[in-house]
């Protein structure tokens, strides 16, 4: 399903709103529980009347609970397209979640707290959603897939049709379910005999007889002539038609540049969302560029003494990189490398084990410390909190030269993290730079606040996992 323009497996919606009452019953039955242990610590035993687990307090106060713990479960990647089902890995992240959700409860209403029922409340509660959460996940999850999967029937069985035919990640297919590639007589074969169906009747019969709920039209050669007629009388009957390059952009989360082409651009209803509402994002960066420097500065102290310690030199590096349409400016980090590292002047990608990192360094990167100096770029308006890596003019010349579209990139700020950079492992290539330009432009056409958000959280997972540090 699509929310706020942001497409989203409806496996995943289910498991949200399943997850979100159980929090709720948890956080009901933790009040109850809280009250029984304090009776019986007071040894005043009496029954509990309805109207007390039914009152406005409490049930805002479940509400608190539960967007507290779906915001850990969110960073923690529960709500992402690539999550894995490891019951030892899904235990370490539900328990991670718990922790955030127990900082954030802390931080809203805990402290204030006098202790005793109130923290013997969360504490059950939280026991109580972890067994249910825990429970669901394991027994659920594959049968959610599958009982909700759209079946799709791919019209084509050429080239264009082969790229969905090599979609072999689960996340990929998430959602779906590839019944069969139809020969429309227009194509050179490309496709697998084995997935190819060939028909003897109508499309339409063809939908009925294998239940489809969706047709790609994934032609090579559509100005030969398409079945136009039976293509709309399938959509005519509830079936959904999709091209491929919007099927490709709703499963990838990006918009594959082998599938765009300028009227996809122009005659599309996105692509200036970002630019149109940059006084909401600007507000926005400024809010949370505000509050995660006063939090982080004595941590960002301790860094600067690390540097020094360790290399002397300067603390801070800086370096042009290209903003906003190509204006160049100066971006701010903690110095990871040494300070010769580019004695000679000439621009070079950074490599996995570079040997220019120090081990300070190296540290910073893995924990994107080395980042925070950019909340000074945000605040000055050079950056935003969410938008595409920020690349170097040097960079950014041959890359504009070898990769198309790659200068829409620039309409909008660049961010400290992205949806690439969440998407994607960090890029160190031209053919990396191509790929994270495909998550870009993903992000360009759909964006909203809620996406925005929706990156700010997870990039807590990118940063403590270490994702596409090097």
């Amino acid at each position: 399903m699509r929310l706020f323009r942001h497409y989203i497996p409806v496996a995943l919606v289910l498991f949200a709103l399943a997850e979100t009452l159980v929090l709720l019953v948890s956080a009901y039955l933790g009040t109850l529980v809280a009250l029984v242990a304090q009776q019986a610590s007071t040894g005043n035993v009496y029954p509990i009347p309805l109207v007390v687990c039914t009152t406005t307090s409490l049930w805002a106060s479940a509400a608190v609970f539960c967007l507290a713990v779906l915001t850990g479960m969110v960073a923690m990647g529960f709500y992402q397209r690539d999550q894995r089902h490891d019951p030892i890995e899904m235990f370490i992240r539900l328990t991670l979640s718990m922790l955030i959700g127990l900082l954030i409860l802390y931080g809203l209403t805990l402290r204030d707290q006098p202790g005793g029922l109130f923290w013997t409340n969360v504490v059950v509660a939280l026991l109580i959603a972890f067994i249910g959460i825990t429970t669901s996940r394991l027994l659920c999850s594959d049968a959610t897939n599958v009982r909700f999967a759209r079946r799709v029937l791919v019209l084509g069985i050429g080239s264009r049709a082969h790229q969905i035919e090599k979609l072999r990640r689960a996340a990929d297919r998430a959602g779906i379910v590839i019944v069969g590639y139809v020969d429309s007589g227009l194509d050179v074969q490309v496709v697998a005999d084995t997935a190819v169906i060939r028909r003897s009747g109508s499309l339409r019969e063809l939908t009925d007889r294998f239940s489809i709920d969706e047709i790609v039209v994934a032609v090579d050669e559509r100005r030969k002539g398409l079945p136009v007629n039976e293509i709309l009388e399938c959509k005519m009957n509830g079936v959904s038609v999709l091209e491929v390059g919007t099927f490709l952009e709703r499963q990838l989360g990006k918009i594959r540049l082998d599938e765009i082409q300028p009227s996809n651009i122009i005659f599309s209803d996105g692509f200036t969302e970002a630019v149109l509402k940059k006084t909401e994002k600007r507000l926005l960066d400024i809010l949370l560029a505000s509050l995660l420097l006063a939090l982080a500065l004595p941590l960002m102290c301790v860094t600067a003494i690390a540097i020094l310690a360790e290399s002397g030199g300067p603390i801070f590096y800086r370096q042009s990189r290209v903003g906003l349409l190509g204006k160049i400016f100066e971006v701010y980090k903690f110095r990871s490398m040494r300070v010769d590292a580019e004695g000679d002047g000439q621009a070079v990608w950074a490599q996995k084990n570079d040997s220019r990192i120090t081990r300070t360094g190296r540290f910073l990167r893995k924990t994107r410390i080395d980042e925070l100096p950019q909340l000074l770029n945000v605040l000055r308006g050079e950056m935003s909190f969410v938008g595409p890596r920020p690349e170097r003019p040097e960079f950014v010349k041959d890359l504009e030269a070898t990769i198309p579209y790659f200068a829409l990139r620039h309409y909008i700020k660049p961010g400290i993290t992205g949806w690439a950079q969440v998407s994607y492992p960090y890029g160190a290539s031209v053919n990396d730079a191509l790929e994270k330009l495909q998550y870009d432009l993903y992000y360009l056409k759909n964006y909203s606040v809620f996406l925005d958000i929706n990156v700010l959280i997870q990039t807590v997972q990118v940063v403590l996992w270490g994702k596409g540090a090097l």
